[in-house]
């Protein structure tokens, strides 16, 4: 850490924490006077489509940070692979003593203890996709040793000052105040590692939720010649084989679709989070000292005017002038339109997506016309400078490009955009300024430049040591489970030793006599929010008294919901305690387990197992049971959701399946406060479970939930990444 003495931020003046992905939008927040500045290295962060950092040109610019009494974070806040933990350690090793900055931003159990081992002393602050939602999630990672939790963007004012009035003293809380939402709650996105190993958790997502959608109509006679094609070659294969070709006999037939009118749109790509005049609510929360900025791929532009509205809206709460130009500034950062969310209680419905809009960021700039020749040409609608950058049409049209403006364009003015020829868009499409490059700008830059180079340069040290990992056990085996949405009906109650069954935790499956109860295996919700804590915590009690005591954890700061009674007993009960009174907690395929630095942690907990994420690929999973200290189990089958959502559905009709434009199935289901979006096709590995259980897992589990009678069966395998790569 740097000898310099930072004044702390603080509730009443929390920090202005500003995005950097390359070297000119890091001293463009600290010209606008941000307080804090959060980037990315090379390796082991969640924007890696951002060009990011080396350590050396890191330490000179932290220094200068430091300099200007400005704080820096490293987001190392990715899924660590079990292979990995040693590259994790010497990279933390080295940027402690070389970088030395201000703290780290993890996801990963994992790097809590690396960081520790490594020597960081810094703050290690968790990030949103670790999945802390609900008021007792802070003590918990108190308890494990972080310093700071970044809130989840679903939450409202009140939400957010309980979480403040629950934290615990030594715990401090930061929360978005500006930049891109994503439809999903962090840390429960699989939607673009499930179509391809390009995961979220690791900083690949390619942003599925911004395509266009189609539900009904020309998707449903789609959806239903795919389903009579397939009924055809499975009637073909039953004849040739003599038997029913594989079908599930359980799973409803596909019903016939009037295709009717159909809705197509952009139901899932939200507009972005600005809290703008609102942000003045923040102040004062208790522990919440951190207002944070999104945008680690946007440019200087962005973060330069973002930064300065959110300074002078901190600074000037009460003076209407300000405001105002602060909003007008917010107007030309660039950004998408922006949204509450879910900001305000009385509005606690807002979707914040436009179906029928563009959800892209920049500012429309002209549509393209085309010459005869096929050369692509714009008449802007406002002066262009050179060095600007614009987008041609949006992410998903094959045409999409980005480019710079290499000379002066006046308003109406025709520019010539080169573009590669299978680039050529259409007639009309729009173009967007994305990043802008004026000159009063390039010369602060320019003038931060200068600073930036008299810095001298701290040389990088290898590090040979490796960090310490727990000791990895031989596990017993445990019965199968199938979880389950609702009670199963007759002997499947019963249980018997090679199958068990799972409910997922609900106010309708907490109703349960007390002779059911102690045979269930009882799943926790993957996300709980904080006005559903309360409610969990009576129905654990209620379920303990009657003797539950088996449950899975669907994040790891859900622990500390059952009654400390029953958690005491786990590690150093009384020595004639019953083995059937002690509480059997799993952590389940939603805590996004990877590797043996974060088993650990988790059996430091207490917990007796864990479900690996369904994430790797096959060489990590049959790799990690030589390494762990609990024993792994893994889920075998069924409708693994792709994300979980508290934003609702707008346009899509739960239940019924909707397409991509590459035919790609889904469908949605609402559970609680939540919507659950599956793949039109099951995970299914069960085919791997002898190569499983000679790696050395010992127990498995099933995800059953009824699909709409309208899904077609698809003969898409759903290996998830086992075949392929997680980047």
């Amino acid at each position: 850490m740097s000898d310099i003495i930072l004044p702390a931020p603080t509730p009443e003046r929390p920090e202005i924490l500003a995005p950097a992905g390359d070297a000119q939008c890091f001293t463009a927040a600290l010209a606008a006077g941000a307080d804090a500045v959060y980037l990315g290295l090379k390796h082991f962060s969640a924007r890696m489509q951002a060009e990011n950092f080396g350590l050396t040109d890191l330490s000179r610019l932290t220094d200068l940070a430091h300099e200007e009494q400005a704080r820096v974070y490293v987001a190392m806040n990715v899924l660590v692979k079990p292979q990995e933990t040693a590259a994790a350690y010497r990279l933390i090793h080295r940027l402690a003593r070389q970088v030395r900055p201000d703290g780290i931003i993890v996801q990963d159990l994992a790097m809590l203890d690396l960081a520790r081992q490594a020597g960081f002393e810094g703050e290690i602050n968790l990030s949103t996709l670790a999945n802390i939602t609900h008021p007792q999630g802070l003590q918990t990672a108190r308890d494990l040793g972080a310093s700071r939790v970044i809130l989840p963007r679903e939450l409202s004012i009140d939400e957010i000052r309980a979480m403040g009035e629950a934290c615990p003293e030594g715990l401090d809380l930061e929360c978005f105040v500006h930049g891109a939402l994503c439809y999903c709650v962090s840390g429960r996105c699989y939607w673009s590692s499930y179509m391809g190993g390009k995961s979220g958790l690791r900083g690949r997502c390619v942003q599925p939720c911004r395509r266009v959608y189609r539900q009904g109509g020309a998707a449903a006679a789609g959806l239903a010649r795919q389903a009579e094609q397939q009924a055809r070659e499975q009637g073909r294969e039953q004849g040739r084989n003599g038997r029913d070709g594989g079908r599930d006999p359980r799973r409803p037939r596909p019903q016939r679709s009037n295709p009717g009118k159909g809705r197509d749109g952009r139901f899932f790509s939200c507009l972005d989070l600005s809290l703008d005049v609102l942000a003045k609510t923040l102040l004062h929360i208790p522990h919440l000292v951190s207002w944070k900025i999104e945008g680690r791929k946007k440019g200087p532009h962005y973060v330069y005017h973002v930064v300065t509205a959110y300074r002078m809206l901190r600074d000037n709460p009460g003076d209407p002038q300000v405001r105002k130009d602060a909003e007008s500034i917010l107007e030309m950062a660039l950004g998408r339109p922006g949204s509450r969310a879910r900001f305000l209680p009385h509005k606690d419905n807002l979707i914040p997506t436009d179906p029928s809009g563009q959800t892209s960021s920049g500012l429309l700039a002209g549509k393209v016309s085309l010459t005869p020749e096929g050369q692509v040409l714009l008449k802007p609608h406002f002066e262009l400078l050179p060095q600007d950058y614009l987008r041609v049409g949006v992410e998903d049209e094959r045409w999409h490009a980005t480019l710079p403006v290499t000379r002066r364009t006046p308003k109406a003015g025709t520019l010539l955009l080169r573009l590669p020829k299978h680039k050529t868009p259409k007639a009309g499409t729009p173009v967007f300024l994305i990043d802008r490059r004026e000159p009063e700008l390039l010369q602060i830059l320019k003038d931060w430049q200068a600073r930036l180079d008299r810095m001298p340069t701290r040389p990088s040290k290898a590090v040979e040591s490796d960090p310490r990992l727990p000791r990895p056990v031989r596990p017993a085996p445990r019965p199968d489970m199938t979880v389950r949405a609702s009670m199963p009906q007759g002997r499947e109650t019963r249980g018997c030793r090679s199958q068990h069954t799972g409910l997922w935790l609900s106010p309708r499956t907490a109703d349960i006599s007390r002779t059911i109860a102690p045979r269930i295996c009882w799943w926790l919700p993957p996300v709980i929010w904080p006005e559903e804590e309360e409610s969990i915590r009576r129905r654990l009690a209620h379920l303990t008294r009657e003797g539950a005591r088996h449950f899975v954890c669907n994040a790891p700061w859900q622990r500390d919901l059952f009654p400390a009674e029953l958690l005491a007993r786990m590690h150093d009960g009384p020595a004639d305690a019953k083995k059937d009174d002690a509480l059997d907690l799993l952590a389940g395929p939603f805590c996004n387990v990877a590797n043996a630095a974060a088993l650990g942690v988790l059996a430091g907990m207490g917990f007796k197992g864990a479900f690996i994420s369904p994430e790797l690929p096959v060489d990590d999973i049959l790799a990690l049971p030589r390494q762990s200290p609990l024993p792994l189990g893994m889920v075998l089958g069924g409708f693994w959701p792709v994300g979980i959502s508290r934003f609702g559905l707008l346009g899509i009709k739960p239940n019924e399946p909707f397409m991509s434009p590459k035919g790609e199935v889904f469908w949605a289901r609402q559970y609680g406060g939540n919507v659950w979006l599956y793949p039109g096709w099951p995970l299914d590995i069960s085919s791997k479970r002898q190569e499983l259980q000679q790696a050395g897992y010992s127990f498995f589990a099933r995800l059953e939930e009824n699909p709409p009678a309208s899904l077609p069966e698809m003969r898409r395998q759903g290996l998830f990444n086992w075949d392929g790569a997680l980047l």
